[in-house]
């Protein structure tokens, strides 16, 4: 059994700059292994674009820089020689809007394993990987049928099996539920308490109940009012996040006072 206190990721004087932009403003923080981190804080604070710092995503948007260092089990992300692919293969994603490819459910979960020159039983890895994210009893006669057919919630699971396929360390995953019905939301949540036994999860969420639900760390995030930077006001163990926060203006935004 690891270490819950085991730091998976670290954030060290980050700034996050979309040209001369600063999106995100000196953010340190640590991620624990097999814990679920939510970030939580008004649109437009950074919480995905501090997210897509976590696996090299923003590295895809031009005019994205990041400073400071992300080290990932003690390497920094953005050192010279580090691959991005081969770092979102160890950090997988999952997005706001469940987004299968065009492909059977069998060919969607099995696509990163290709890629990746998996050599092992493919159906072995399908199945185990449905099963992770609590789909296969649901889909396990109708591999081959296209994956555009599932309803929103299945696809979304269908995209976390995806993730899982390739055995990642850490799961990130932007808002996952906000394009669900309440049912396929809760059993997402179901979802995630079951893979932090395998996996580190961090979570974007505007949804409170949410956070509070799931995760075992909250870091609140606000907008600089003066240059619209994002910052982080306050990391710490959800419970004392939600009921004995630190800082005024994170009890404003969980109890909807914010302004």
């Amino acid at each position: 059994m690891s270490n819950i206190n085991e730091i998976v990721l670290s954030a060290r004087n980050v700034d996050l700059y979309y040209d001369e932009f600063r999106a995100l403003k000196d953010i340190d923080l640590e991620i624990k292994r097999n814990q679920v981190t939510a970030l939580i804080g008004p649109s437009g604070c950074g919480k995905s674009s501090l997210l897509r710092c976590f696996n090299r995503m923003n590295d895809l948007i031009p005019s994205a820089r990041v400073v400071g260092e992300i080290l990932f089990e003690g390497i920094n992300l953005y050192g010279p020689g580090i691959d991005p692919t081969e770092i979102r293969s160890r950090i997988g994603m999952v997005f706001q809007k469940p987004n299968p490819f065009p492909k059977s459910i069998y060919d969607n979960v099995a696509f990163g394993l290709k890629i990746n020159g998996y050599t092992g039983d493919m159906d072995d890895a399908v199945e185990r990987s449905l099963r992770q994210a609590a789909l296969w009893g649901e889909v396990k006669d109708r591999l081959k049928y296209s994956a555009m057919e599932l309803s929103g919630g299945q696809q979304q699971r269908l995209c976390i099996a995806r993730a899982v396929a390739v055995e990642p360390e850490v799961i990130l995953m932007d808002e996952p539920c906000s394009a669900l019905d309440p049912i396929a939301t809760l059993a997402i949540e179901d979802l995630i308490r079951q893979l932090k036994e395998r996996y580190t999860i961090v979570i974007v969420t505007h949804n409170m109940q949410q956070a509070a639900r799931v995760s075992d760390e909250t870091a609140f995030l606000m907008v600089h009012p003066e240059d619209r930077s994002g910052y982080l006001v306050e990391f710490g163990a959800t419970q004392v996040i939600f009921t004995n926060p630190s800082h005024e203006r994170t009890e404003e935004y969980i109890t909807g006072r914010f302004s």
